[in-house]
């Protein structure tokens, strides 16, 4: 399952330079871990570093422009940081599994002479097979649309630009020139669409494994809008198979495990009862009009009580665990403070439950969580726990927790990192 190691955004909202894990030039940075929170006060971009993975879901589904747009977002000069004339952009290190060498992503989003938001710059690369150091080799390259790209599992050029600036044109008149295997596996590309990503157009090409698989890793995150209202809705009847992002779906998801796996999931079914307090069991109910019912039975009670009736907390939990045993689950999954509505001593099952998901090695999902609960944070290990701190200046800066050594020998000791949080012994600064 592919895992991000590190990532770096700039000027995306308060988040005006801010890297986390390890990246293709930053070695000596441990990676980030399979669960990882970030905690942070109000206003300290938690909600910001959450959208800037659905923003740059949202670039490859819908395009740039669109993506600016969508979920109350309010448009580019929003988006990018105040007073910031630089584009916005992403830098993602990840590994499409244990044994692939990483891949970085790269991409730079700006406005164009028209005041519209464009791609305008992107490019993926990767170290070859026996380079562990060293300047990574670029297999795409685009530059206001137009650029290189390289076919296959291996192709690519050390490509070292200058002050940060690539002289494509000279780049493509030497490939041009070239007439080795390497030229034989280099195709020369133009785009139509500038607001439209270019491992969107190119990742849906055989001939580029590498982009596709890139691609599909993005298509395939997990962004957790869940909504309990939205649970309780009346769905028409019909199997899904995977948990939508509201959680609208709920009921239909149980209706596709209960057709497709009946009997393992009766053991799922039985495994989430366990873990919810007074639930006895779950299943589904069809009207007579077509419409879907999602029934839980209290233990106390001989009547079920349907989803209609049921708490957030418990309609929450339950939408995670069962998110969690999914047969094909997300390679990431992104919370925004699961905690809310939960009672606190469910939490600890929580992030039990999210760990160890984390740890099974055939279909496991890398998980990322926001959160300002101390008792959720009494879980965690300082090494999957980052802080963000709003500067005088507005901007942000978040740092690992298990960076700063006082609370490192405090953890040592003894203490838990919810209290430390809740004593304001966590800070970035």
């Amino acid at each position: 399952m592919a895992k991000i190691d590190g990532f770096k955004i700039r000027n995306f909202g308060v988040l005006k330079d801010v890297t986390m894990g390890m990246l293709w030039n930053y070695r000596d940075t441990e990676p980030l871990t399979p669960l990882t929170a970030v905690i942070g006060k109000n206003g300290s971009g938690k909600s910001t570093l959450f959208d800037a993975f659905g923003f740059l879901a949202d670039c490859l589904k819908l395009g740039v422009e669109e993506a600016c747009d969508v979920k109350e977002r309010g448009g580019f000069d929003r988006l990018r940081s105040q007073g910031v004339k630089q584009p916005i952009e992403f830098e993602i290190y990840y590994r499409q599994d244990t044994k692939s060498l990483p891949i970085t992503y790269e991409i730079s989003i700006d406005l164009d002479k028209t005041e519209r938001p464009y791609v305008k710059k992107e490019r993926l690369r990767q170290r070859r097979k026996g380079q562990p150091f060293g300047w990574p080799f670029s297999f795409l390259v685009l530059n206001e649309g137009k650029g290189v790209v390289w076919k296959g599992d291996t192709g690519g050029k050390k490509i070292i630009e200058d002050k940060g600036d690539l002289d494509l044109t000279k780049l493509m008149k030497s490939l041009k020139s070239q007439t080795g295997e390497e030229s034989k596996e280099t195709e020369i590309v133009e785009l139509n669409d500038l607001r439209k990503l270019g491992i969107a157009t190119l990742g849906s090409l055989k001939q580029h494994p590498r982009i596709s698989a890139f691609r599909q890793f993005i298509e395939g995150w997990y962004l957790s809008y869940f909504s309990p209202d939205a649970a309780r809705g009346l769905p028409l009847a019909g199997p899904q198979k995977h948990l939508n992002v509201h959680g609208d779906n709920l009921g239909n998801v149980v209706q596709f495990m209960e057709r497709e796996h009946p009997e393992s999931f009766q053991i799922i079914l039985k495994r989430i009862c366990e873990k919810i307090p007074g639930i006895d069991k779950i299943s589904t109910q069809k009207t007579p009009d077509g419409r879907l019912l999602l029934q839980f039975n209290d233990k106390g009670f001989q009547d079920p009580f349907f989803a209609q009736k049921m708490s957030d907390g418990t309609l929450k939990v339950f939408a995670y665990l069962l998110l969690l045993e999914d047969p094909l689950p997300s390679p990431f999954i992104c919370i925004e403070e699961p905690e809310n509505g939960l009672y606190h001593k469910l939490l600890e099952t929580l992030v039990h439950e999210f760990r160890e998901h984390t740890r099974v090695k055939a279909a496991s999902s890398q998980i990322f969580i926001t959160t300002h609960q101390p008792y959720l944070l009494d879980a965690l290990n300082p090494n999957e726990v980052w802080i963000l701190t709003k500067n005088d200046d507005g901007f942000s800066t978040i740092k690992r927790v298990s960076d700063i050594q006082i609370v490192k020998n405090m953890v040592h000791e003894g203490l838990q990192l919810g209290g430390l949080w809740y004593s304001d012994y966590l800070d970035a600064r």
